[in-house]
C-alpha cells in the first residue's frame, strides 16, 4: 500500500493546485469539487482493459484513494488494449505494473492493491472500505458479486462490459435505482456469451466505455449532471452510435426489491451454472487425444482427418492445415464427413472442439478425439512457431 503524499485531506498543497488547476477554474468544480475527489475512494474490480482508462483517468483527476483487486499477470495479448502496461511489463502481476504506472501518474493518491480474487468471503470487507465500486470484471458471476455486495452495503455500483464493437455503462445500486438483477434477473446459460478472449474486442472499445465509467464515478463523488442511474448506454462503435434504455427498478428483485430474499452473499458460479456445466460435461466423456500424441501418430503416418472448427479468421492466424467447418456450420455439413475415418477435432482452446465431439457421437461418430488444449497446446507442446492468439 502507498500512502498518500497529502498530509492534509481538507486542503489542497500549492502543488495540487498547480496539477488540478483546469479542475480548479471550472465553476463545476472549483477547490470544493477537488477536496471532494480528494476525499473520495474508489475501488476498481480489476485491472484489464476496462480497469485501465478507470485507474488511469481516475488517479489523474485526483480521487484520493483508488483500491485495485486483480490477481492476474501482464500477457502479450492484453498489450492491444490494456493500456496501462507496456510491453517491458509482459509476466510482472498486474497490481505491480498498475500500482507503479498510475503512482508515476500521480504520487499524490494512496492506492491499495488486492492480489487476489473477489469471492464472497472477502468482498463485503473489501467494498466497505469505499464509496463507489467500479466494475470492470468480465464474467458473470463476478458481475453478480459486485453487485449483490454493493447492493448490501449500500455502494453505488460504476457498471461496464464490452464485447466484439459493442459496449454497455450504467450505474447500479444508486439509492432509488435499479441493480444489475433487475436488467438481468438471472444469468445466461453457461458458454452461450462467450468471452473477449474467444470473441474478441477492438481495442479502443474499452477505453471508450472505461472512460465513461470515469466521468460517471466523477459525476456521482462531485454530486454534479445526470448520472446514469436508471439508465442503460448502449455503444456500437461500427455504427458510432450511442441508444439508450430506460430501466427501472424490479420490486420483485431478489436482492433490492421490497421482498428481497438474498440478505447475504451467495455461490456465484453454482448461480451462474458454472459447477453444474463442469459436472454435467463428465458423463459425457469426451475422448481426448493430447498434443504430443497426435503428433506421434501423424509422424508414423497414421490416416488421420484434423476437423477445425474455428472460424475462417482465426484460420488465417494459425492453422494445422486441418479441414475448416466452423462449429456452426457442422450441422449442416456433417455429411462431409466420413464416420469410418479416425478424426480429431480441434479449436483454439478446446472448448468448441469439445462440443462438436459431442455432436458427432450422437451423430453416431466413433473414431473422434478432441485435441485436448487446442491449438494453443499444440503450440506450447508441439511447435511454437505457431502463433498463440
Amino acid at each position: 500500500m502507498k500512502e498518500s503524499s497529502a498530509n492534509n485531506p481538507a486542503a489542497l498543497s500549492k502543488e495540487e493546485v498547480l496539477r488540478y488547476s483546469r479542475h480548479l477554474i471550472m465553476p463545476e468544480v472549483g477547490m470544493e469539487g477537488q477536496l471532494k475527489l480528494k476525499k473520495a475512494k474508489v475501488l476498481l474490480v480489476g485491472a484489464g482493459g476496462l480497469g485501465a482508462p478507470l485507474g488511469l483517468y481516475l488517479a489523474a483527476a485526483g480521487v484520493g484513494r483508488l483500491g485495485i483487486i486483480d490477481f492476474d499477470a501482464v500477457d502479450f495479448t492484453n498489450l492491444q488494449r490494456q493500456v496501462t502496461f507496456g510491453t517491458s511489463d509482459v509476466g510482472r502481476k498486474k497490481l505491480e505494473a498498475a500500482r507503479e504506472r498510475l503512482s508515476n501518474l500521480n504520487p499524490e493518491i494512496q492506492i491499495d492493491a488486492y492480489e487476489t480474487r473477489l469471492t464472497s468471503e472477502n468482498a463485503l470487507d473489501i467494498v466497505r472500505e469505499y464509496d463507489i465500486v467500479a466494475d470492470g470484471t468480465d464474467n458473470f458471476p463476478t458481475r453478480y458479486l459486485v453487485n449483490d455486495a454493493c447492493v448490501l452495503l449500500g455502494k453505488p455500483n460504476v457498471y461496464g462490459s464490452i464485447f466484439r464493437f459493442e459496449g454497455q455503462a450504467s450505474i447500479f445500486g444508486y439509492p432509488g435505482g435499479p441493480c444489475y438483477r433487475c436488467l438481468y434477473p438471472e444469468p445466461p446459460p453457461p458458454g452461450l456469451v462467450p468471452s473477449c478472449a474467444e470473441g474478441g474486442v477492438l481495442g479502443v472499445l474499452p477505453g471508450i466505455i472505461g472512460c465513461i465509467q470515469a466521468m460517471e464515478t466523477l459525476k456521482l463523488i462531485l454530486g454534479n449532471g445526470e448520472p446514469l442511474v436508471g439508465r442503460l448506454l448502449l455503444f456500437d462503435a461500427l455504427r458510432m452510435r450511442f441508444r439508450e434504455m430506460k430501466l427501472r427498478k424490479n420490486l420483485e428483485c431478489l436482492v433490492c426489491g421490497e421482498h428481497r430474499t438474498i440478505t447475504k452473499l451467495i455461490d456465484y458460479a453454482e448461480f451462474c451454472g458454472i459447477r453444474g456445466e463442469e459436472v454435467e460435461a463428465k458423463p459425457l466423456d469426451i475422448p481426448e487425444i493430447t498434443p504430443r500424441d497426435l503428433k506421434a501418430r501423424l509422424d508414423r503416418g497414421d490416416d488421420i482427418y484434423i476437423l477445425d472448427v474455428r472460424e475462417p479468421h482465426e484460420y488465417q492466424i494459425c492453422n494445422l492445415r486441418g479441414h475448416l467447418i466452423p462449429l456452426g456450420d457442422l450441422p449442416r455439413r456433417v455429411s462431409e464427413l466420413d464416420s469410418s475415418r479416425e478424426i480429431v477435432a480441434h479449436c483454439r482452446s478446446g472448448k468448441r472442439s469439445g462440443e462438436a465431439v459431442q455432436f458427432l457421437q450422437k451423430a453416431g461418430f466413433h473414431k473422434i478425439w478432441n485435441l485436448k488444449g487446442g491449438i494453443l497446446a499444440w503450440s506450447d507442446e508441439v511447435d511454437p512457431s505457431v502463433p498463440k492468439y
